[in-house]
Order: C-alpha cells, then sequence, then structure tokens
C-alpha cells in the first residue's frame, strides 16, 4: 500500500511525463500536417498517447483512460491503414490532445472530476465517428467488465511470465497495478505468484527489494503488443515472456531456459511456466503418493500426459542448480529530478564559490605558499563541479521552439494570414529556469509579429511578396550569452506612426530628436499601441511592456532591427544561467561591483577627459566617440576619487559604453542573490553577493546602465 508522499511522488512523475508526451504529440501533430502520409510521425503520436493511458491506468486515473481510449484507437486505425488522416481528423486532433492536457491537470491538481464533461462528450462522439462501425458503441474495459469476452471472438488463453527487477519498489512500481492493467485487455485465467527468490534467511530480507514474480494465463483477443504494452515501463528492467496460445513444446523449453534461476521443485517451475496447470499437478502429486515404486513426479507428469519428457527434464537440469547468477543490467537512459533540487544542488555549489574564494583570499593575505596551492587545487575541482552542476540544468531551446507550431496555426487562423514558422537552433541550449520563464515573453512577440508585422495575403501579394508570410524563430550563442531572434518578413515598424503616438500620449515631445533606434524602442513604453482596435491578439498597450520588464528580470536586453517594408528582427540576448556567473570585481569609494564578464571587452586606465568629477559625457577611444558613465556620480557615493581611474568599456551588440570605477581587482566567480522587495527601486542593479571577505558586492544590470546611457545621449542630441 503507498503511502500519501510515495503516491505524490507517482503523480508528480505522471504529470512531468505526460507534458513531454503531449508535447511529442504536438509535434508529431505538425509533422502530420505537412506530410499526412509520415508513418514515423503516425507511429510516434500513438506510442505518446498509448503511453499517457497506460500510465492513467497505473495511478488508478479512469478519467484520462476513459478518454483517451477511443482517440487511441482511432490513431490505431490511421496506422494500419484502416482510417485515412484528413485535415477535418488532424484538427480534432489537436482538440483532443488540449483537452487531455486539461484532464491530467484536473488529475494533478486532485480533482477527479471532469472539468469539461459536455466537452469531453462531444470529443468522444466525434473521434467516434472515425470508428469502424463495429466499434463505435465501445467503451473503456474497467476491471468490473471483463468477465467474458464477446461469443464469436478471436480470444484465446496467452501464457505471460514475469520476474520484476528487485528496485521496482524503489522506482515507486506496484505489482499489482500491472495485474489491474492486464485485467482491463481480458480475463485473468489463473495467476500464479511466484516468491522463490526470498531469502530463506529472513535477516537477509530487505523490505524495499522485490523478490516476486508472475505466471499468468491471460484470455483475450489483443494482439502481443497490446499485452507488451502493459509492462512498458518497466520492459528494460524487467524479465517478461509472453507466449501466444499456440506455443508448442520447444517455446516453453525456450522459456525455461531463459528464466531467471530460481529455487523451487520441480512442480512449481513446471507450474510457473504454464506447462501444466494447478489441477494437473495436484492429480500428478495424488499419482505419486498412491505409487507402490514412489514414482517421482516427472514421470507421474510424462505418465498421465500432462507435460512432455523434454520439458520435464529441462526442468530438472534447472532444479538441480543451486546458485543465483542473474545477470547485472545497465540500462542507461535517463534519470528524472525534480527541478528544486537541482536549484538546490547550485545554490550549494554557489555557496561553495563563496567560501572558497574566502578561502583564497585568507591564503593570499598570509603569503602561505603550501596553503595557496591546496586553495588553487580546489578552485580547479570546484570550476569543474560548477561546470558540471550548471550542465544539469541545461535544456534545448526546442524545448520552448516547438510549441510555437500551435501557436502560430491558431493566430494564423484567427487572423485569417497564412504563415509560416521556421526555426533555427532549437538544440542551443540554456539554463532550465531561464527556459520556463521566456515562454510569455516569445509569445507576447511572436503573436505581435504576425499581428501588426505581417501584412493580408492581398497586401503582400500587390507589394510583391509572396502571400505566406514567414516568422523566423532562431537562437545561438554569443559572447557567451544566448541570442534569441524573433524575425518576421512583413512591413516593418513604422516609425512615424509610433513617434505620433508618442508625442499624443505624451511620452515625448514634438521638439524631441530621437534617432530611428530610440524610436523602435518607444513600442516597449507602457501604453502605447499603433493597433487601430482592439482585439484578442493586441491593442492595449501592455503586451511589449510585459516582454521588456521581462526580459530585464532575466537579466537580458531586447535589441531590434527595423527594415521598413521588409520585417522586423527582434533580438534578445541572455546569460547562460541566472546561478553563477563569472564576473570582474570593481570599486567605486568603498563599494564594491561584479560586471558580469559577458558583458566586459576591455579594461583601461580612464583618459584625462573621464577624470572629471562629471556624471558622463564622450571620449575617443581608437578613433569612435565612446560614451562614458561615472560610477560614482551615477550611484551619488560620497569620498573623493584617486588621481587614476580605469575605465571599463561594456558591450551589447554594436552599442558601447564606458563605467569610469576607482578600482579593478580582476575576475571572481560569485553567485547572484536578490536583494529583496525593499530595493526593487534600486536602478541598474541586478542583485548582490557575498565576497570572500564577507563584504557585500552589488551586481550591476549592465542593459539598464546601456538604457541610461541611450536615454542620456537622446538627451544631449
Amino acid at each position: 500500500m503507498l503511502t500519501g508522499d510515495q503516491w505524490q511522488q507517482l503523480l508528480e512523475g505522471f504529470l512531468a511525463e505526460s507534458q513531454d508526451l503531449m508535447q511529442r504529440c504536438e509535434e508529431s501533430l505538425k509533422e502530420l500536417e505537412e506530410r499526412p502520409d509520415s508513418d514515423s510521425a503516425i507511429n510516434e503520436l500513438f506510442r505518446a498517447i498509448h503511453t499517457v493511458k497506460g500510465s492513467a491506468g497505473l495511478l488508478g486515473l479512469d478519467l484520462v483512460v476513459h478518454f483517451v481510449h477511443d482517440f487511441e484507437s482511432v490513431l490505431m486505425a490511421v496506422r494500419d491503414g484502416h482510417r485515412n488522416l484528413d485535415d477535418g481528423l488532424i484538427e480534432l486532433s489537436y482538440r483532443c490532445c488540449d483537452h487531455l492536457s486539461r484532464l491530467i491537470e484536473s488529475a494533478g491538481s486532485g480533482d477527479g472530476a471532469d472539468p469539461a464533461p459536455e466537452k469531453s462528450a462531444r470529443l468522444m462522439e466525434a473521434l467516434r465517428q472515425y470508428l469502424p462501425e463495429t466499434e463505435r458503441k465501445s467503451v473503456v474495459p474497467r476491471d468490473s467488465d471483463v468477465e467474458t469476452l464477446p461469443t464469436g471472438s478471436s480470444a484465446d488463453t496467452w501464457h505471460i511470465s514475469v520476474r520484476f527487477n528487485e528496485d521496482l519498489f524503489r522506482d515507486g512500481f506496484d505489482p499489482a497495478s500491472f495485474v489491474r492493467f492486464l485485467s482491463q485487455i481480458g480475463q485473468i485465467t489463473d495467476i500464479n505468484l511466484i516468491d522463490s527468490l526470498i531469502p530463506e534467511n529472513l535477516n537477509q530480507f530487505d523490505p524495499e527489494t522485490c523478490y516476486l514474480g508472475l505466471e499468468v494465463r491471460l484470455y483475450t483477443d489483443a494482439e502481443k503488443r497490446t499485452i507488451e504494452d502493459a509492462f512498458e515501463f518497466i520492459r528494460d528492467t524487467t524479465f517478461i515472456r509472453i507466449l501466444p496460445p499456440d506455443s508448442k513444446t520447444d517455446d516453453f523449453l525456450n522459456l525455461l531456459a531463459e528464466l531467471p534461476d530460481t529455487r523451487g521443485r520441480l512442480g512449481e517451475i513446471l507450474l510457473a511456466v504454464g506447462a501444466i496447470t494447478e489441477n494437473e499437478l495436484n492429480h500428478a502429486l495424488d499419482l505419486q503418493a498412491s505409487s507402490v515404486t514412489s514414482k517421482k513426479l516427472g514421470e507421474c507428469l510424462v505418465e498421465q500426459a500432462s507435460a512432455a519428457p523434454e520439458v520435464v527434464s529441462d526442468a530438472l537440469k534447472r532444479q538441480q542448480k543451486k546458485t543465483n547468477t542473474n545477470k547485472a543490467s545497465d540500462t542507461g537512459g535517463f534519470l528524472r529530478v525534480p527541478a528544486r533540487k537541482l536549484d538546490d544542488l547550485i545554490n550549494q555549489v554557489g555557496e561553495l564559490v563563496v567560501s572558497a574564494a574566502g578561502a583564497q583570499m585568507l591564503a593570499n593575505r598570509r603569503q602561505d605558499p603550501e596553503l595557496t596551492e591546496v586553495c588553487e587545487e580546489i578552485h580547479q575541482h570546484l570550476e569543474q563541479i560548477r561546470e558540471t552542476s550548471l550542465q544539469l540544468r541545461m535544456v534545448e531551446m526546442g524545448e520552448i521552439f516547438n510549441r510555437f507550431h500551435r501557436v502560430v496555426r491558431e493566430t494564423s487562423d484567427t487572423l485569417q494570414k497564412q504563415i509560416k514558422l521556421e526555426l533555427e537552433g532549437a538544440d542551443t541550449e540554456l539554463d532550465k529556469s531561464l527556459v520556463d520563464r521566456l515562454y510569455d515573453p516569445l509569445v507576447h512577440m511572436v503573436r505581435n509579429a504576425m499581428d501588426h508585422g505581417l501584412e493580408s495575403p492581398d497586401e503582400r501579394v500587390a507589394a510583391g511578396k509572396p502571400s505566406e508570410g514567414r516568422v523566423r524563430l532562431g537562437a545561438y550563442h554569443e559572447s557567451g550569452m544566448i541570442v534569441i531572434e524573433i524575425e518576421d518578413d512583413g512591413r516593418g515598424i513604422n516609425l512615424a506612426k509610433v513617434r505620433e503616438k508618442a508625442i499624443a500620449q505624451g511620452i515625448i515631445k514634438a521638439e524631441d530628436d530621437l534617432d530611428d533606434k530610440a524610436i523602435a524602442h518607444l513600442i516597449f513604453h507602457p501604453g502605447l499601441s499603433t493597433a487601430k482596435e482592439v482585439s484578442n491578439l493586441s491593442g492595449r498597450g501592455v503586451g511589449m511592456d510585459s516582454v521588456r520588464q521581462d526580459i530585464e528580470a532575466l537579466r537580458g536586453s531586447i535589441d531590434i532591427d527595423n527594415r521598413p517594408g521588409e520585417g522586423c528582427c527582434m533580438k534578445i540576448r541572455l546569460p547562460l544561467t541566472l546561478a553563477i556567473i563569472d564576473g570582474f570585481l570593481v570599486s567605486v569609494s568603498d563599494q564594491f561591483f561584479v560586471i558580469p564578464t559577458d558583458w566586459v571587452t576591455e579594461c583601461i586606465e580612464a583618459p584625462q577627459e573621464a577624470r572629471q568629477d562629471q556624471p558622463s559625457g564622450y571620449l575617443e577611444l581608437r578613433g569612435r566617440a565612446l560614451p562614458f558613465v561615472s560610477m560614482k556620480q551615477h550611484f551619488s557615493l560620497p569620498g573623493t576619487p584617486p588621481s587614476r581611474r580605469s575605465l571599463v568599456v561594456i558591450a551589447q551588440g554594436e552599442e558601447r559604453a564606458g563605467l569610469l570605477v576607482d578600482e579593478l581587482h580582476g575576475e571572481i566567480q560569485t553567485v547572484i542573490k536578490p536583494l529583496g522587495p525593499l530595493f526593487d527601486h534600486l536602478p541598474d542593479i541586478a542583485g548582490g553577493t557575498i565576497l570572500g571577505s564577507g563584504q557585500v558586492a552589488l551586481t550591476l544590470d549592465v542593459p539598464g546602465i546601456l538604457t541610461s546611457v541611450r536615454a542620456m545621449e537622446s538627451a544631449i542630441h
């Protein structure tokens, strides 16, 4: 009997697995839209749906199982060539996947009720229209329904041998759940529990180890593959053999040869493999007991024609074996770990980074060569641990990119536009915590590109473009960061209209002289929208502002490459992880700051014109004007600046700026900690960290500082 915690763990595993499976369904349906004859796509779709049904059946989630049954039958008919896959069925499959996701969420919340029973009924009725006439009235069998199978069916008795892996309980499975699942596809006529692996010395008994096996006779008209699917989740770690109804003597001999070695008497072995029935064994035992010459059990079984001589002989050989030689198997594969555990690991590694930095600082202060050498060695190992732990949270961008096939398809139908989605760099990896928070802003931007950016088919044709618009989602690494591009080949941003709206709303003044980039960035201002009317997709002026806030909260930035008449490309730049960063430590007065090294291009001695006590200005660096900001003035720090100061040059794409600081302290690995709601009002600060000395250093929000520099340049011009 499972405890509440064990059940919750199983349920959480089911929900996580189902989320992945539903994503596979989306991908398969998208491929089937483009290639309806793709056998691999329909097989993948069927396997995903069947796996959801199997998992739900093992957990007793009858609501999910009941809904999936007809969906699975329709997909099976398509897979077997009995039903064509037309546009109507693809559309229905999308709707069924959506509703199935809702049912799974409802099961996860602990609510066993159908959140939309009328919709379930409509979808199931629609599915049955695609079933063969003989199956349209069928419903999913329940345990209580499988008393007898229909007369005239092709049902017969199968024999199933199962020897569970010793880690079955530790993996969260219950042997009884597999029996329940088998009872849904047929009638179990005989079942024997094999417990011969239980240690004779009970002091060696481990309550967490499974010593059990099953020998099952199943009367069913199901195919062998359907029976195998009952054990899909333990197939790689469990001994499973299924003998069809027409099995010959050689089949039983082969099964005897393959069965894991077990202790047991001859009759138990023959009974276990299904070579004889329990009645035949009892009859043979009675015959043996009444025999004057003390016949052996094997002779009695052969004499009454219950078992072939060669089967009895092979069983006798196995009976004489004294040791177990179970083969150890390394299944490889994947281990599903809750995200919070990885977060805890990263946090602990982060604290270790801080502690190691403190030890290194102490060693340098004492000038102890042996201690310094040990600290350097610890630092090297810690660097490897850091890289490995961060890699554990890295996932491919395809995890969210593939969801946009549905977004584009539904939005294009709403807008009555022809739109094609292109994906690039889906294998680019990013921290899982970032991926989870990226989906919503990306949805806003993709929908905005389709609604505002792309013209209607008639407008595109009139402009000499193909009637089908294009939206591209791309990702790649650049200078230690990840760049995500959302590009369309539409009309581009109408800068004149944006400026007009901004003036009308008082965001800028009519006399303000803004360049094209500054005007384009006005679309991120709260309340500004160029939509002619409010719709379900846009027009309220909150979408792009929300996008900017979400991206900046991830220590990222957005750049706009606008091409009037040709399209627009939004570029999002993000750090690869939010947890641990490589930073460059500087100080101004008595305050330490950490600048993420991904943004730093060079450090130089500040020229004379940048040493003046002014908040900002320009200087010439290798023939180009470089705007600079004094950190002392920017953050209103006290103290007198030293005679020699340094300039840290930061860059984002082609945009550059200089940060005037008092002193450079070199590279540092650090953990970013949020400052809390009390300090949310602080501009251009992304967080804080504890240095090895115990002092607090503030992490600079470089995109925010570049925004301040951009505002300064606009004010000057």
